[in-house]
């Protein structure tokens, strides 16, 4: 089945029910399938003209080159099932798409809730307005077709999730009996940061998810589960398959796999793509995260994961953001240096900052620069920009 035949199905059952919801639109079931056979502009950006053939995702470029990813309809469904069976998709669910439709985290979840007969919320600021998300939030259920006891659920990169836990904490524990799931992804999560989102929303699952644009939604993990496992990703989801090479790196297989990159596709050889993120699987199959190898920093033979260090610093009570990356050294090759964004009206304290990093992780780890600036550089859907470091 495609997915225009699912919207075919709801239309029929649920006429009224509310589809698609922005700022600027409001379609129903019933009025988006003529809308959808015709082929007519739809309030959802890259869809193309058509519901079952190939889709163009880009890369945001961080590490290289931007490329145009080419995901067949077939992977589209195999993402769309893993997401189904691994987050509990329902048809009950209202679904807040907070971030840029050209990011795998929100643009995947489309296809989830429409087959499913969901509702989609459209942001068309993402998290810039967070009071649109808290409106998003405050929606009576029944304006869109849906009961009383509809939940919401969205996905929201790291950062974002570090500004509602910094400035909007009590607003988002308001809304925790009405918030179904929260997924995460694309960025390490801090552990500090997962700890308090498993507080202020006791009773919502909340994922960690392994995917990218090339190799599609291939793990999760609920870490309110009770232990909170940092850099979990969770077992593999029913259509894909996580090796790790010799090499440590993370390679992933399956019918979520891009058809490769335009304008000639030419799918991963062997049917196997392998990441530039290192990680390992534990005993209980449970896919684990080390960082990417292009970020690793080589400090005299010894290899550090900037996202550690990051982790560390940001559990330090005035910082705000942070970003650890690479210096030359005259003996060491490399060592790290830690750009610092702090909280409001705070002066950084380096020494004290480095202490705190030294009683977590191993010397060699330890930044030997540090520096304070009123920003760090990230993309536009949240990640750190280490590229404009390089």
């Amino acid at each position: 089945m495609t997915i225009l035949d699912y919207i075919r199905r709801w239309a029929t059952e649920c006429p009224d029910r509310v589809a698609v919801s922005s700022s600027h639109q409001r379609i129903t079931y019933a009025e988006l399938l003529p809308r959808m056979e015709q082929c007519d502009p739809l309030p959802l950006p890259l869809l193309g003209d058509r519901w079952d053939g190939d889709f163009c995702l880009h890369t945001t470029g961080t590490t290289g080159k931007a490329k145009g990813v080419v995901i067949s309809h077939a992977a589209v469904m195999a993402n769309t099932d893993n997401l189904i069976q691994g987050q509990g998709f329902s048809h009950n669910l209202i679904f807040i798409i907070a971030g840029d439709m050209t990011h795998l985290g929100c643009w995947s979840k489309i296809f989830p809730v429409l087959r499913l007969g969901g509702t989609l919320l459209i942001l068309e600021d993402g998290m810039k307005d967070i009071e649109a998300f808290f409106a998003a939030l405050s929606t009576d259920p029944a304006t869109l077709g849906q009961p009383s006891d509809a939940k919401f659920a969205t996905f929201l990169v790291p950062s974002n999730i570090r500004i509602l836990l910094q400035f909007s904490g009590d607003r988002l524990a308001h809304h925790a009996d009405s918030i179904d799931f929260i997924e995460t992804g694309a960025a390490p999560m801090p552990h500090s940061d997962m700890l308090r989102l498993c507080q202020l929303l006791p009773h919502s699952r909340l994922y960690n998810t392994y995917a990218s644009t090339e190799t599609g939604i291939v793990a999760t993990y609920n870490y309110n589960d009770g232990r909170c496992i940092p850099g979990c990703l969770g077992k593999p989801l029913p259509h894909s398959r996580i090796i790790i090479t010799p090499e440590g790196r993370i390679a992933c297989q399956g019918d979520t796999l891009m058809s490769g990159y335009e304008p000639t596709p030419q799918p991963p050889a062997g049917g196997i793509f392998i990441t530039n993120d290192n990680g390992f699987i534990d005993e209980d199959g449970m896919l684990h995260i080390l960082g990417r190898e292009d970020d690793i920093i080589n400090v005299g033979g010894y290899k550090v994961a900037p996202s550690e260090v990051e982790e560390a610093a940001l559990a330090f009570p005035v910082v705000k953001d942070c970003i650890c990356i690479p210096f030359t050294h005259p003996i060491l090759g490399q060592a790290p240096e830690l750009i610092v964004v702090t909280n409001d009206g705070c002066t950084l304290d380096k020494r004290a900052l480095a202490r705190h990093i030294a009683s977590l992780l191993e010397p060699y780890k330890v930044p030997l620069r540090y520096r304070q600036e009123d920003h760090v550089e990230r993309t536009h859907n949240g990640k750190l920009n280490r590229k404009a470091y390089r």
